[in-house]
């Protein structure tokens, strides 16, 4: 490895490694390798392996940068990790635990649950334990505490934890028992996944965003069309998504079945994670010759205000193709849409209107320092003066915990990621994904509507 400038840009101070395609080899073993060329996927669990190189199907040993849970999925670990007779973690530095599902606490259970993570976390140093009043949505709150760099290998005890594959790291959810382990020995076994690219060119218009972007996929090839494979996003399309749509389209990788979301680092990333403070990254581009399953063109340019109708991700349809849907409640926030970035485009839209009378509209920030952000920025008064209540940071909603759940026959237009039968609510209740612009412009005339629309 050697330390060079990205794309020669002076203007990036951090030093970045770049991990080169040709490894010094004998001859015979050289041509080997040139033909096992690697995406950026395999090429970071090739180094966490302390391999040369990797290929699809492989079942590797990598070691881990960190190992994430939360009040949920912590307490199961918590228990396991209790039958390997350890006496502390692999690393204290590389453990977080998020209390942010059912927090602040809902009831009696989630009071215990939450006091098992803290109690565990204490005795074992951790010292990346975050609870009320430091903590916030886990998948928003890694990347802003700068816990995630390019390079890494990232496990978390929660499906969502693909988010980080907008920095540049190999991210994925495990179950609980693995998370035990990765806390008992910093490893984690992964067959080594095969990669479909998705190029993406030209530029999102107005009010378009990541999410309207990542359901068009996902509409595209299907809740299982990535299944167990690498979902890798390059081409000169990147430069005009923003951090708050990278992460947003890696979180919800997992909704078209893929083991890992990935994008390729350039200027965008670095400057995210200088200004976080972030380790030194580890850039590894995918080699020009790498195999792919499939390559599918995106035209930012072309993909308009999608939503995505029960009770699957890919039920997605752009306003041309439904009518008048009258809903009962908007959620803005989540994992994947509750950034700075959202809650000022919701913002935009709502200011100085009200919302639909009957219409329950809830706005979750994501981060206690989103939170600040936004209420210095005067975003939560237009919020409130539009009738809509303002909450701490909390998964709540999304997975149908409190504040939020539906009734049976009711309708929600949500930010959130997932709209499965009974996911915020009664089984006979209805979920509508959409971007901030579109929630927030429902919100205002209580049936699904395009943000074009009002404004």
């Amino acid at each position: 490895m050697c330390a060079v400038r990205v794309g020669g840009h002076d203007r990036l101070t951090a030093r970045v490694h770049i991990v080169r395609s040709t490894l010094r080899s004998p001859t015979s073993k050289r041509k080997k390798l040139i033909d096992m060329s690697m995406t950026m996927t395999q090429k970071i669990l090739a180094a966490h392996a302390g391999l040369d190189s990797v290929q699809a199907g492989q079942l590797i040993l990598a070691d881990l940068d960190l190992v994430l849970g939360n009040d949920i999925t912590s307490p199961v670990a918590i228990k396991e990790f209790a039958k390997l007779n350890k006496d502390s973690v692999f690393d204290k530095e590389k453990i977080t635990m998020v209390m942010d599902h059912f927090a602040p606490n809902k009831d009696i259970k989630a009071a215990e649950q939450c006091k098992m993570c803290r109690d565990f976390c204490g005795e074992k140093e951790v010292t990346h334990f975050y609870d009320v009043g430091e903590m916030g949505i886990e998948h928003a709150l890694l990347p802003e505490k700068g816990l995630v760099t390019a390079g890494n290998v990232v496990i978390g005890a929660d499906s969502h934890t693909c988010t980080y594959g907008a920095l540049g790291a190999f991210s994925t959810g495990v179950g609980s028992t693995d998370m035990a382990c990765g806390m008992a020995i910093g490893k984690a076994w992964f067959k080594v996944p095969s990669a479909i690219k998705f190029n993406l060119t030209g530029k999102l218009r107005k009010y378009v965003s990541g999410k309207d972007v990542i359901l068009h996929i996902i509409g595209k090839i299907g809740v299982d069309g990535a299944l167990y494979r690498s979902m890798e996003f390059t081409g000169e399309g990147l430069s005009s998504l923003s951090m708050a749509d990278r992460l947003c389209i890696a979180n919800m990788a997992i909704e078209a079945g893929a083991k890992n979301g990935i994008f390729e680092v350039d200027d965008i990333t670095l400057d995210y994670i200088r200004e976080h403070g972030a380790a030194e990254p580890t850039v590894y581009k995918t080699d020009p010759d790498a195999q792919y399953d499939e390559v599918i063109d995106i035209d930012l340019s072309a993909i308009e205000p999608t939503v995505s109708f029960p009770h699957l991700p890919e039920n997605a349809k752009t306003f041309s193709e439904f009518g008048n849907i009258k809903i009962d409640q908007v959620v803005i926030g989540s994992c994947t849409n509750g950034r700075l970035e959202d809650l000022q485009v919701a913002a935009e839209i709502m200011k100085g209107k009200k919302c639909a009378k009957n219409v329950r509209v809830i706005v979750i920030p994501a981060t206690q320092q989103i939170y600040l952000d936004a209420m210095e920025q005067g975003l939560l008064k237009i919020f409130i003066e539009s009738g809509a209540v303002v909450s701490t940071p909390t998964c709540g909603p999304c997975l149908g915990g409190y504040m939020g759940i539906l009734a049976e026959g009711e309708r929600a237009v949500t930010t959130t990621n997932r709209n499965f039968v009974g996911r915020m609510g009664h089984v006979k209740s209805e979920v509508y994904l959409a971007s901030p612009a579109t929630a927030a412009a429902s919100a205002l005339t209580g049936r699904i509507t395009s943000p074009w629309e009002v404004k």
